[in-house]
């Protein structure tokens, strides 16, 4: 018995502690309790961060807009709920429910067991039929008459209060004015919430705006990674290119509700806005390229061959980071307005032409084809079965410089014909293999031409790798007739020259929250260009030529220290959408970069069908080397 005494003596102590701890912490224990009890509801939006440009002007803002949300709280009965969506019908203006809505509708709020006979009744209670069936039944009965006593567009808000789940939030309207807005506040509906939200604004239009990327709703098939990341279904999130590719960063976070005894919602923590995105873009380099490739489109079209001339494309860079400050894509539409097309840099490929030759050129060296300084005379090819292909005009006597100087296609062809491991002869019999195509083309890819680029937006393509063989198709990729790159592929192409590093591109500059930097774009060498020093110099030597004495020289202002390739090639386009090639046009391009002892900045300009081929040798509309040489000569004159 004294054991037993013991054992509830010491129970009592230990209660006697326990409360007197309770008591103590009271305070403690009741945030507890109410923490674990009560029920909190995120606002719908918040506001996200802005896209900037490297001068901190603003690209991509935000516009509030004040919308009406619902949401489902326990205690809300269905008497609540059609009470407050006929009430709020009063005010705000939306469509009209549709028949189907209508139908249930009825059925949810009326005792409809007169639409359905006692044989029906009797089969139900026998499962011979199933309340679905039955239920379809009565929708089926429902006569338009019974319909016309229905606050239509208090059915549809209905609706609108019932989508998601409950304690989610539902939008009824963003689009609503001052006064109405101020009404519904004011009546202080059960579960109806006035709010702030947002949506992007575009301070300088179309420009980029593609670029940027869109914001909405998490697509079905992204839901269950966007779960595993904290985010509700409910969530708008950036669904595309910028937006997407940096929405962790861009989201703000929500307001918090709390749920009162009352049932009503208490804002208990304002929401955050997101983090800006600061870009390497320079909007006003990027906004006066755009106006001249407008303004040379349009004098363009005054000249005879420009009939399919409608788009072009320029881009300028940091060869050495891989930044991009500039990326305007513009096409002129059959109305007569222009479109910002900026997207197409990094999605559309044309054949490019001579402006590759920095990199094919390569193949000779890489693969000791070529002999340095050794002169040859500029000739004609002529294969077995293949037509004659020369050089753009005979060019006398060349050398690995000057072959690039002047343009040689025949200096091209020789390093491919050697390439097979044979020696050029007349009319010879030519066999290529895969192989042969696979080693220009893995050497290509070492300066960006023919894979990802790795920019920082999604979706990023690379241009068309030709799936024949054949002994000219060889001959024309050597001289970038074959394959197609993207304008972006290009950019990295002539970076990947200046620097001798083949580097990710990348449109981000730095992620700031209000003044803190918190990321900072770092360049990432995707490889080394596979030269000999002393080879890739001559190739910068070989472009420099190319812009002071050769083919490129009305491309830049002269006397300054720029190094670039010009390029020409052939496209074909079905004008008629009829599935037949009928027509064939001119593309030019450039690639270049300034200064050449120091590169700071890289340039490509693309300008697609700029004329149509004929035979008659009339004059190429020179659009594409004014377009270049306004923004070299700007670059000069402003950097």
């Amino acid at each position: 018995m004294k054991k037993y005494h013991i054992c509830l003596i010491m129970l009592f102590v230990i209660i006697c502690i326990k409360l007197t701890n309770i008591i103590n912490k009271h305070d403690y224990y009741k945030e507890l309790l109410i923490n674990r009890t009560q029920i909190t509801v995120l606002g719908a939006t918040a506001p996200r961060g802005r896209i900037l440009d490297t001068n901190g002007k603003v690209l991509v803002d935000n516009r509030a807009i004040k919308a009406i949300y619902y949401t489902k709280l326990k205690g809300i009965t269905l008497e609540d709920e059609t009470l407050i969506a006929d009430t709020l019908s009063r005010i705000i203006d939306v469509p009209e429910a549709s028949i189907d809505m209508q139908k249930k509708y009825y059925l949810l709020v009326n005792n409809t067991n007169n639409l359905i006979t006692d044989e029906e009744k009797e089969m139900l209670q026998k499962r011979k039929i199933t309340n679905k069936e039955l239920y379809n039944i009565k929708l089926s009965r429902i006569t338009n008459d019974m319909l016309d006593i229905l606050n239509k567009k208090a059915v549809y808000i209905y609706y609108l209060m019932q989508d998601g789940y409950l304690n989610q939030k539902k939008l009824i309207t963003n689009r609503i004015s001052e006064e109405s807005y101020a009404k519904i506040v004011e009546l202080d509906l059960l579960g109806i919430t006035g709010e702030l939200t947002w949506e992007r604004y575009y301070p300088y239009g179309d420009t980029l705006k593609e670029i940027f990327g869109k914001v909405g709703n998490i697509p079905k098939e992204e839901k269950e990674y966007y779960l595993n990341q904290g985010y509700e279904l409910n969530d708008l999130v950036g669904i595309s290119y910028l937006e997407k590719e940096y929405d962790e960063y861009l989201k703000g976070e929500k307001a918090i509700y709390k749920v009162d005894k009352n049932w009503k919602l208490v804002k208990i923590k304002e929401e955050k806005k997101g983090n800006d995105l600061v870009l390497a873009i320079d909007i006003d380099l990027q906004l006066y390229i755009k106006n001249i490739i407008k303004e040379i489109i349009t004098k363009g079209k005054k000249y005879a061959k420009t009939d399919y001339y409608n788009e072009t494309y320029a881009l300028v860079g940091n060869p050495n980071n891989g930044e991009i400050i500039s990326l305007v894509g513009v096409r002129l539409n059959s109305d007569g307005t222009f479109r910002d097309v900026s997207l197409n840099n990094i999605n559309k490929s044309w054949t490019m032409g001579s402006a590759v030759k920095g990199a094919t050129i390569s193949v000779g060296y890489k693969y000791n084809l070529i002999e340095p300084g050794k002169y040859i005379w500029d000739s004609c090819v002529k294969l077995e079965y293949v037509p004659l292909k020369c050089s753009h005009k005979r060019l006398g006597k060349i050398n690995d410089l000057t072959a690039l100087q002047e343009s040689s296609n025949y200096y091209q062809y020789l390093i491919a014909i050697a390439l097979t491991g044979n020696v050029y002869k007349p009319n010879m019999h030519l066999d290529v293999t895969f192989d042969d195509f696979n080693r220009y083309r893995e050497l290509l890819k070492s300066y960006g031409l023919g894979t990802l680029t790795e920019i920082d937006i999604p979706g990023e393509k690379i241009g068309i790798i030709g799936n024949k063989i054949a002994p000219d198709l060889l001959l024309n990729l050597a001289i970038g007739q074959y394959d197609t790159y993207t304008p972006i592929e290009m950019l990295q192409y002539i970076n990947s020259i200046a620097s001798g590093k083949r580097m990710a591109l990348s449109l981000m500059r730095n992620i700031t929250s209000k003044e803190d930097i918190l990321i900072e774009h770092e360049f990432k060498v995707l490889n080394e260009v596979p030269l000999e020093n002393n080879h890739l110099e001559r190739i910068r030597e070989g472009l420099k030529l190319v812009l002071s004495k050769g083919t490129g020289r009305y491309y830049v202002p002269q006397n300054e220290k720029y190094a670039g390739k010009t390029g020409t090639s052939e496209s074909f386009l079905d004008t008629n959408n009829d599935g037949v090639i009928d027509t064939s046009t001119i593309t030019k391009t450039f690639v270049g970069y300034f200064p050449y002892d120091n590169p700071k900045y890289s340039i490509v300009v693309v300008a697609p069908n700029i004329a149509v081929k004929n035979n008659n040798n009339a004059p190429i509309y020179t659009g594409a080397s004014k377009i270049t040489k306004k923004i070299t000569s700007y670059l000069v004159e402003n950097y």
